[in-house]
């Protein structure tokens, strides 16, 4: 398993729209090890293959508590089936956008449905964190990121900061 570079806000890449996978072979599976491994490095609880400039539909999550047992998910062509009216709110981060932070309203509850790494058609009924960090990423395959969810101020807040940053970097 290979940790992977992170892209990085301002990156065009993470604007662009997810491909389907067409067929689970042993690349797709190491690149769900990979993205697994770059994730738990990171910290973080999610990643989409695009984070790490592979735009496949196509992310990982694992929402297990420090001190609890890992719980690696993987989740090929995921579609959301069904979301409820009701609505929660988490603060969320991104490793795309390091070190910022904002709460964002989302769906309570959704339904998924996916394939796994073996290739099998699955379905899961998410609440909670795990419905936020599911939105988050399947956000993510669509060239959607959190900050999007946000006041328009404090998201070109956030892209000019990053900009610059960027910029300051190339130099």
């Amino acid at each position: 398993m290979t940790i992977k570079p992170l892209i990085i806000l301002p990156d065009p890449l993470l604007r662009q729209v997810s491909k389907p996978v067409e067929t689970i072979d042993e690349d797709v599976k190491r690149l769900a090890d990979d993205m697994l491994e770059t994730m738990y490095d990171a910290p973080g609880i999610g990643l989409a293959a695009i984070q790490i400039g592979v735009p496949r539909r196509l992310l990982v999550i694992d929402v297990a508590r420090e001190g609890e047992e890992k719980q690696p998910q993987v989740f090929i062509n995921p579609e959301i089936v069904t979301s409820s009216d009701e609505r929660s709110v988490y603060e969320e981060g991104c490793l795309s956008i390091p070190d910022y932070y904002a709460e964002v309203e989302r769906p309570a509850k959704v339904k998924v449905k996916f394939l796994d790494r073996d290739g099998k058609q699955q379905e899961v009924d998410a609440d909670g964190l795990l419905a936020t960090c599911l939105q988050h990423e399947m956000d993510h395959l669509n060239g959607v990121l959190f900050i999007d969810h946000i006041s328009r101020l404090k998201r070109d807040m956030v892209v000019k900061k990053f900009t610059k940053a960027a910029k300051t970097k190339a130099i």
